[in-house]
């Protein structure tokens, strides 16, 4: 039963890293299933008119129910079968990553309500019943792996990233209710830091397992398009693709918590960034399968000049040239 001697940094990491895993397959074989039938002539996924076909809705649904059926099959046996069961309990893990690990319950949140709307309307629903759809069972699919957590002895129900899961949801419900497109965004960007190398095992042992685990090196972006809240935008000249940007990250981070021996001289910090970003969606192309990637990519914030603003106690105010 070592499960139980792992510590409480370790468990909390392994918690979301499995979301995220998650998140990344279902976004991966979504696009890719939409890409494919691009290339056979149907219509684009971000068209607003999609083309209807009576065979769209019955393979969205199917191809929807077996992802996600099998990937909460899957995460229940293999996932949790090394851990012990237990009765239904809550845990508070508000505490943990410096706020890093909500952002990232909010971002899948967001990322997979964004993607899961896109082949909802391919499928040949309408704008709102799409929006709805997309929406429900994105929180739908996150809800069960924290009821999954609630059941496990390492882990628990936590409301903060149901919240969390919440907001990301609300993020892309509201703007597309209300402006059909996403004027602010969310997005995610990586560069890896020196921590990994002393505890591998929490921050991730090579550069796949770092993007997921290593809060240091990630940071969360709330992007806006300027282009969007202009008046008659349509006959302004101003670069639609342009997007202002602010993020959020932490450093110093070599525990949940606080940071363990032999760490603790490691300043834990916050850190705030101002920036310039690209609104791929913005960009027009005739290709279809160029328009479906170019929605992927934008999940991600483009390298730019950016100013930082942080609360470590030797270099409060930095600018970087080239921030990822």
């Amino acid at each position: 039963m070592e499960g139980f001697f792992i510590p409480l940094s370790l468990i909390q990491t392994k918690k979301l890293t499995q979301q995220s895993i998650l998140v990344i397959a279902i976004t991966l074989m979504q696009t890719a299933s939409i890409a494919q039938t691009n290339n056979i002539g149907t219509q684009s996924v971000l068209s607003n008119q999609p083309k209807k076909s009576k065979w769209h809705l019955p393979f969205v649904i199917s191809t929807e129910t077996a992802l996600f059926a099998g990937s909460l099959t899957g995460l229940n046996y293999l996932w949790y079968e090394g851990y012990p069961r237990t009765a239904f309990h809550v845990f508070n893990d508000n505490n943990q990553w410096m706020g890093m690990d909500k952002l990232g319950h909010c971002y899948s949140g967001y990322a997979i309500s964004t993607l899961n709307y896109d082949i909802w309307r391919w499928a040949g629903l309408k704008h709102k019943p799409a929006v709805w759809v997309s929406s429900g069972l994105s929180l739908g699919f996150l809800t069960a792996i924290e009821v999954l957590d609630g059941f496990s002895e390492q882990w628990g129900f936590s409301w903060g990233d149901m919240i969390a899961n919440t907001g990301g949801v609300t993020l892309f419900t509201w703007q597309q209710l209300l402006w059909h497109e996403q004027r602010f965004q969310m997005k995610y960007s990586f560069w890896p830091t020196e921590y990994p190398k002393h505890r591998p095992d929490l921050l991730g042992k090579n550069i796949i397992e770092q993007i997921l685990k290593d809060y240091n090196g990630q940071t969360y972006w709330l992007s806006t398009n300027i282009w969007s809240f202009l008046p008659n935008r349509e006959q302004r000249k101003f670069p639609r693709w342009l997007n202002i940007s602010l993020g959020y990250s932490a450093n110093g981070m070599l525990g949940g918590t606080e940071n363990p021996q032999p760490f603790t001289h490691i300043q834990r910090y916050h850190q705030f960034y101002l920036s310039v970003d690209v609104d791929f969606t913005k960009i027009k192309s005739n290709k279809k399968l160029i328009k479906t990637l170019l929605k992927v990519f934008n999940m991600i914030k483009f390298p730019a000049p950016t100013f930082e603003f942080n609360t470590s106690s030797t270099e409060p105010v930095k600018f970087h040239w080239l921030k990822f």
